[in-house]
């Protein structure tokens, strides 16, 4: 047998997917064909412009056929730590929030609950709130929170609870091995005492007005959401509680100052935690992601201090996944294939990317060193005026960073966090980073309102790894985006953060020429950094395809070349719902989310891509805009009977959309009447545009019913009238090109 000490503490299994890449490779060699059909062609300005999306079609499949080639998960052994670990490491917890109207105190709560029961030593752990909107209700949530975990957390000890977030607990049916008298007893207790808790917070949330500013919550009587000093709270003392330690943190923010949205709020995090606790890990979550998997702890761990496999990561990511989704998913915002497809792909190259939640780092990786300096501590070795010029000018602070970059015992001697909440203050003040490398080569990077991505490339291009976590059962679950105009506010803020991320010194392509990031991993993130310049080849395209019917004009082949797209659509739509049906998902939820695919792309990620040029030429700064985030009830989504139906504002996201939906309308009027120009060329529209044409229209059918529908289920006039405009320039555009 062999010997356990040298047995790994996680290993990477590969996903054999031969049939899979057969016929990823038959749809490459298609567009192949159908580009050395254009290249034989007589050149026009319409060719020229399909010839050029449909090589960055091209491109685009190349890239997901590198990322899907060779899939892998990992697998962890929790019994193989337990048994040669003494003594676990310490993990502090970062829970992050910004608006207490989109994201409610009681989801904060529910959030912090489920981490401070987590199965794991009480004295190992240290949760650190962030409240980026300074709410004295959030802060009042987190103190009757505090007591009561102080009867959750062992409940769900004693009787081994599965889901630690009480909302979500309390709303499933109970499913215990222990049908006993005292365990109905108890868990009548606990839900009358979370009823209350529920009941309280709302009370004071709906009657804001008559809110008692005295004691604890003095320091907020005079503060505004972007003007205030910074207020640091001890809320649960880990020494006497015999609980995690909970501190509220709200950053200083002033008018003058930048405070790089979420990446400021995570860099305080980081500080602050290296003064009072200095754990050697980190695990970051947003507000509405709850622990599902209690032992979720355990699993990463064991990729973190494996002796072989685990020295080079600096980060693990585990997979986002979503409680009470709508049946069928019809806003495609559950992104459960491409977490399985393309995450688990990057899984086998250099690993995920950085997802912005629900992910464990190392503290000697965010601080910005390189993994071989572990073994060499040559950055120990600095004077501190270096460090201080790296780190800030808190002494204590670069005293931790010291114990950390030697591999000590990163411990705080016992210290109770109050001790340090005057120094905390100091490096959470809004002039500590300047002159530092705080957001530049080190902690969340600054520059792009998706801070993630960046600051998990900023690792990579070092030589550091990553790998997914992905115990079952799911180690979070959070709430998707309710509605239609959420998820498109979020996809668009993700576009233009992508674009800026693309086309900066943290691009992959950077991180590959002149950094460590392999080839194939530097590809992998084209994937996803391109969504914004994916953007302008798919407008182009459906707008190239509406010019060739109102002009007469074709860019398809005809004849027997017309199989060349045609076979080419019918093996890429098979493949797709092949995908999804491999995963057990219905018919209706692979349409809904190649539906959404085809409306965000060329609708709210254009309107991002734009955002982002911009920002990149100096014009005007992008807008980090939060997500809202649904209260929990009682009954899940799919209850309500319009929960999946589109919702419309006045909001511009919208009016891309929309043009596109009325321009292809026209252009299908036009060829049904009869009144194209006509053509002298022999070149006339074809079956290839009708068909694309007539797919946009299908899938914009929720918006083509949302011109008819009236109240929240209609498009507003405003954006009609916008809309309509844009459309009448375009036909007018067109006819002007032909006569010309």
């Amino acid at each position: 047998m062999a010997n356990q000490e040298n047995l790994p503490l996680y290993e990477k299994i590969w996903i054999k997917r031969t049939f899979q890449r057969a016929i990823d490779i038959l749809i490459l060699l298609l567009l192949f064909s159908l580009l050395c059909y254009r290249i034989n062609v007589t050149f026009t300005i319409p060719w020229f412009l399909a010839f050029s999306c449909e090589s960055w079609f091209t491109y685009t499949w190349i890239i997901l056929l590198n990322t899907k080639w060779s899939p892998a998960v990992n697998k962890t052994y929790p019994n193989r730590l337990l048994q040669r670990v003494h003594e676990l490491p310490r993990v502090d917890l970062f829970v992050t929030t910004a608006d207490p109207v989109l994201e409610p105190p009681i989801i904060t709560l529910n959030t912090v609950l489920s981490l401070l029961a987590l199965d794991y030593p009480a004295n190992k752990l240290a949760c650190y709130v962030s409240d980026d909107g300074c709410s004295v209700f959030t802060f009042y949530g987190l103190l009757e929170a505090s007591k009561f975990a102080k009867f959750w957390v062992p409940f769900c000890k004693k009787y081994n609870v599965q889901v630690r977030a009480p909302f979500r607990y309390f709303s499933q049916v109970t499913n215990s091995d222990d049908d006993s008298a005292e365990f109905k007893q108890e868990w009548l207790k606990m839900k009358d005492m979370y009823d209350n808790l529920s009941h309280k917070i709302e009370d004071v949330t709906r009657n804001s007005a008559s809110f008692q500013f005295e004691g604890e919550f003095a320091v907020f009587s005079n503060t505004e959401k972007r003007n205030h000093p910074s207020i640091i709270k001890v809320i649960l003392d880990g020494l006497s509680d015999g609980l995690p330690h909970l501190i509220y943190i709200s950053r200083e923010k002033r008018p003058k100052y930048e405070h790089n949205y979420k990446a400021g709020a995570m860099n305080v995090l980081t500080r602050v935690s290296g003064l009072m606790t200095n754990a050697p890990f980190m695990l970051n979550v947003d507000c509405d992601m709850v622990v599902n998997n209690p032992k979720i702890m355990q699993h990463a761990i064991c990729i973190l201090v494996d002796s072989k496999s685990g020295k080079d990561v600096a980060f693990v990511q585990c997979f986002q996944k979503f409680y009470d989704g709508i049946k069928d998913d019809p806003f495609g915002n559950q992104w459960v294939a491409a977490f399985e497809y393309m995450i688990g792909g990057m899984a086998g190259l250099q690993g995920p990317y950085y997802g912005g939640s629900n992910t464990f780092h190392r503290r000697y990786a965010i601080y910005g060193f390189y993994p071989n300096e572990i073994q060499h501590g040559n950055k120990a070795k600095l004077a501190e005026n270096i460090l201080i010029q790296q780190f800030g000018s808190s002494k204590k602070f670069v005293k931790s960073a010291t114990q950390v970059m030697e591999g000590n015992d990163y411990s705080t001697h016992g210290n109770s966090p109050s001790n340090f909440i005057e120094e905390a203050i100091k490096v959470s003040d809004c002039e500590y980073e300047y002159g530092t490398c705080w957001g530049k080569q080190m902690g969340w990077l600054y520059g792009s309102i998706s801070e993630d991505v960046p600051t998990g490339l900023n690792m990579q291009r070092k030589g550091w790894r990553s790998e997914c976590c992905t115990p079952e059962p799911t180690a979070f679950t959070g709430c998707a985006p309710g509605g239609l105009l959420t998820t498109m506010i979020q996809q668009k803020r993700w576009s233009s953060g992508l674009t800026v991320v693309f086309f900066s010194k943290h691009s992959p392509v950077m991180g590959t020429l002149f950094g460590k990031i392999q080839f194939r991993a530097g590809l992998s993130y084209c994937w996803l950094t391109n969504w914004g310049l994916r953007s302008v080849f798919e407008v182009s395209y459906a707008a190239l395809v509406a010019y060739c019917i109102i002009t007469n004009t074709s860019i398809f082949p005809e004849g027997a070349g017309l199989w060349i797209p045609l076979t080419l659509f019918v093996i890429y739509t098979m493949h797709t719902l092949q995908e999804y049906k491999l995963k057990g998902f219905s018919l209706r939820y692979w349409w809904n989310n190649q539906r959404m695919v085809t409306i965000r792309s060329t609708s709210v990620w254009f309107i991002g891509f734009l955002s982002a040029m911009l920002k990149l030429m100096g014009i005007s700064d992008t807008i980090f805009e939060v997500t809202q985030k649904e209260s929990p009830t009682s009954g899940a989504a799919e209850d309500d009977a319009n929960a999946g139906r589109f919702t419309f504002d006045e909001s511009p996201a919208f009016v891309v959309g929309t043009t596109i939906l009325l321009v292809q309308l026209t252009a299908l009027v036009i060829k049904i009447l009869g009144v194209q120009l006509e053509d002298h060329s022999g070149n006339e529209c074809g079956i290839g545009e009708l068909m694309c044409s007539v797919y946009l229209v299908i899938c914009y059918w929720p918006f083509l019913k949302g011109l008819f529908a009236r109240g929240k289920y209609g498009i507003a006039l405003s954006t009609i009238f916008k809309s309509a405009l844009f459309a009448l320039i375009f036909v007018h555009f067109c006819r002007i090109t032909c006569i010309s």
